[in-house]
């Protein structure tokens, strides 16, 4: 087999470098400028917003050490996936390198595994924007905001991946805006300069000054890794949506090589000035949540509204980032035969309107059980989705081990993005990520997470060794019709 002829099957048509114009029916309407906010604003989510301040309770100042240890795990996933992605650009991304590198099985457990994710996704989030919007409009029904939400971005995805690009810059803008002033302004406060401010200026003291940096010990760093662990999910959309970009290697290695200032800049620049601003273990910090107590304490009137508009715009950019994910990702597993044929087919717009819909459809279902059955039904469903994102980053550091050696051998050209110290320090963090998830069975508040999503994949794993042995099966007996029928 051609080297032209593997990539083809890798997900890139022409082996061109940078080539833009992807074989499977999507179209390229992504803009560089699209790529480039949807990179910068995957790694913020709600949960930065909304659950920093439960961390900062358990840890104190050290759930920065958290988020540094998170934050380097992110990077070296992001790292292995780039150089992927750079060398075969692929709608399925890694699901699609999985296929290739450790059999058809774990594409397809970790591409539905990945999808089942977010759809669970898309009824959270709707459910907090629906919180929100019900508080500045009673009249309608906080079930009724959900659907209209959903609704509305569900329109958006299926006019064009132009269209999702443009809302995600929007909104992924909106985020970068808002916590790149909250870093300038907190600091000026943290010295005592910013002009009107009611904080003191403390400086540095609120890092020591309330039992020292660590007052709760080691364990409290290692519990916060738990708790800020699934706000980093959503970094690697940026190399699923490269496939549909004008540049997708461009693209990609871009977003590989800013990872490490943009987590720098928006989880441990933003949580060190709420910590500064605030001895951590002020009450306000859990019962506003850590952002609004910094603003109030700096004086910033109606905070708690200003944090509402911002934590609205990261629920829209979720939802939204979340539906086109969970629907390119079925698209693909559609492509590779694992899917029902119709969700790889696309409009003449080059949207794939049937991965869309039945994505759609379960993110609805799943929205109404969190209505009707919100300790029965919905909470399996959540609990059962809530470490599959380590599991997405280990399948993608134990792909990248074979991948490596498959494109060095096909194509050297093209692994523009290497991984560091390869292999060690991808052994290392799949290392990492095995052990955090030990510690999840160890902690009674998340045994029950990891111990049902470790079910579900059980099942989802089965499932496609099952379906493999199924194809080789079918693939021999075809084999040997053919041979029989050349004797004749």
């Amino acid at each position: 087999m051609s080297t032209t002829t593997t990539l083809q099957k890798a997900g890139d048509p022409t082996g061109e470098p940078g080539s833009a114009k992807p074989s499977d029916g999507l179209k390229a309407g992504l803009k560089n400028r699209h790529l480039s906010m949807i990179a910068i604003g995957g790694v913020i989510g709600a949960g930065l917003f909304v659950g920093s301040g439960g961390g900062i309770a358990k840890a104190g100042p050290a759930i920065l050490l958290s988020y540094l240890l998170v934050g380097a795990m992110v990077v070296f996933v992001m790292r292995m996936l780039g150089e992927m992605a750079a060398a075969s650009p692929n709608s399925g991304s890694f699901s699609a390198y999985a296929d290739r590198a450790l059999g058809r099985w774990a594409g397809f457990s970790i591409g539905w595994l990945y999808w089942f994710f977010w759809v669970v996704v898309l009824a959270v989030e709707a459910t907090a924007g629906a919180k929100i919007l019900e508080g500045w409009v009673p009249a309608v029904p906080q079930w009724g905001w959900a659907l209209i939400v959903m609704a509305v971005l569900t329109v958006t995805n299926l006019g064009s991946v132009a269209s999702y690009g443009e809302f995600e810059f929007w909104f992924a803008g909106i985020k970068v805006v808002a916590i790149g002033a909250f870093v300038i302004v907190g600091m000026l406060a943290v010295f005592g300069v910013l002009p009107g401010s009611d904080n003191p200026g403390a400086g540095f003291a609120h890092l020591t000054d309330a039992g020292g940096f660590m007052p709760n010990g080691w364990g409290s760093v290692l519990t916060g890794v738990l708790m800020v662990v699934f706000s980093f999910m959503g970094s690697e959309i940026v190399t699923l949506a490269a496939g549909e970009s004008e540049d997708p290697r461009r693209a990609v290695t871009k977003a590989t090589n800013s990872v490490i200032w943009r987590i720098g800049v928006f989880y441990l620049g933003s949580i060190f000035i709420v910590l500064t601003l605030l001895p951590w273990n002020d009450k306000s910090i859990v019962d506003k949540g850590s952002y609004v107590a910094a603003l109030d304490s700096i004086g910033i009137a109606h905070a708690g509204q200003i944090m509402n508009v911002i934590v609205l715009t990261a629920v829209l950019s979720c939802l939204n980032s979340g539906l086109y994910t969970a629907s390119r990702m079925a698209f693909s597993l559609g492509e590779r035969g694992d899917a029902p044929k119709a969700f790889a087919k696309v409009s003449k717009r080059g949207v794939p309107v049937t991965a869309i819909l039945g994505s759609v459809v379960f993110g609805f279902a799943a929205v109404y059980f969190n209505y009707t059955s919100p300790d029965t039904v919905f909470s399996f469903l959540l609990n059962s989705s809530g470490a599959i994102a380590l599991f997405v980053w280990l399948v993608i550091c134990l792909t990248q081990l074979r991948m490596r050696g498959i494109l060095m051998r096909e194509a050297p050209e093209k692994v523009t993005v290497k991984m560091w110290l390869f292999p060690y320090l991808t052994w290392a963090t799949a290392a990492m990520i095995t052990f955090v998830l030990g510690y999840m069975v160890y902690d009674k508040d998340n045994r029950e997470t990891v111990l049902l999503s470790l079910l579900v994949a059980a099942v989802v794993v089965v499932i496609g060794v099952l379906r493999s042995a199924l194809r080789r099966k079918a693939g021999v007996e075809a084999d040997a019709a053919v041979a029989d029928a050349v004797d004749a």
